[in-house]
């Protein structure tokens, strides 16, 4: 796919992907949003790729929401027909972790964009928020799902109902954002160094953990615990299984290859 819009770049078993409208602050119209799918598609055929990063260009905005020109526009029954909670679905669902590195604004479709990643680091400058119902609408790509189940009901009814904009440090302290860095120019940094930590561990392991944790936050406990069973069942049959535990016993440094 020709990206137009954003930047698909690889360091090593990183994948960078960078929205890249910063004369717009990033602003996510239905290009972008196909774009992104598009990069997340073809990070999940390349094998080589073990963690994504996501972040934006330009130090104002990670991704300041719709672009409300293009917003505009749109007919009624286009709205049916958009890309963004599909985009957003293949980023949670993909079988590896997907980083959000948050300079700037995140608000709107900017803030969903984050809440399908899994984990989040912003700068200290960074500023949140679901500002919909000031356009009379209302978040449309997961908010109003995805933010109460990271931040809690109640808080998630108060900023989308208020449509406050909040700090990175509130994010933080609501279980928004993961890590807060003070310098812009340590954020990337700080995404690959976690990044790192994760391609260190066993890939299949990693991403059995992954769909476990986000099948269990959408069914009963039970049902959660089951495909917990099954996913350690499938672990247990791995060659990194093997190596993991071998490695552990004699001492060494595991030499996963992700089958």
């Amino acid at each position: 796919m020709e990206y137009k819009n954003l930047l698909l770049e690889r360091d090593g078993k990183i994948a960078v992907i960078t929205l890249n409208r910063p004369e717009v602050r990033n602003a996510l119209d239905p290009r972008t949003w196909a774009e992104i799918r598009g990069a997340i598609r073809e990070c999940r055929f390349d094998k080589d790729i073990r963690v994504v990063i996501i972040t934006g260009a330009g130090g104002k905005a990670f991704a300041s929401g719709a672009d409300i020109r293009s917003l505009n526009e749109r007919e009624t029954l286009e709205v049916l027909k958009g890309e963004a909670q599909d985009s957003l679905n293949d980023i949670e669902n993909l079988d590896r972790p997907v980083i959000a590195a948050i300079d700037g604004f995140a608000l709107g479709g900017g803030c969903e964009l984050a809440l399908s990643c899994d984990i989040r680091i912003a700068t200290s400058r960074s500023k949140f928020g679901q500002p919909e119902v000031n356009l009379g609408i209302i978040p449309g790509a997961g908010g109003t799902q995805r933010l109460q189940r990271i931040v809690g009901m109640g808080k998630a009814k108060e900023l989308i109902f208020t449509g406050d904009i909040i700090s990175a440090v509130e994010a933080r302290e609501i279980g928004l954002v993961n890590k807060v860095v003070e310098n812009p120019e340590d954020l990337l940094t700080a995404a690959k160094e976690t990044a790192l930590k994760i391609i260190a561990k066993g890939p299949v392991a990693v991403g059995l953990a992954k769909a476990a944790i986000n099948i269990g936050a959408n069914t009963d406990i039970y049902s959660g615990l089951l495909f917990e069973k099954y996913a350690q069942t499938i672990a247990f049959s791995t060659e990194d299984r093997i190596e993991g535990t071998a490695a552990f016993l004699e001492k060494r440094k595991a030499d996963f290859k992700g089958r």
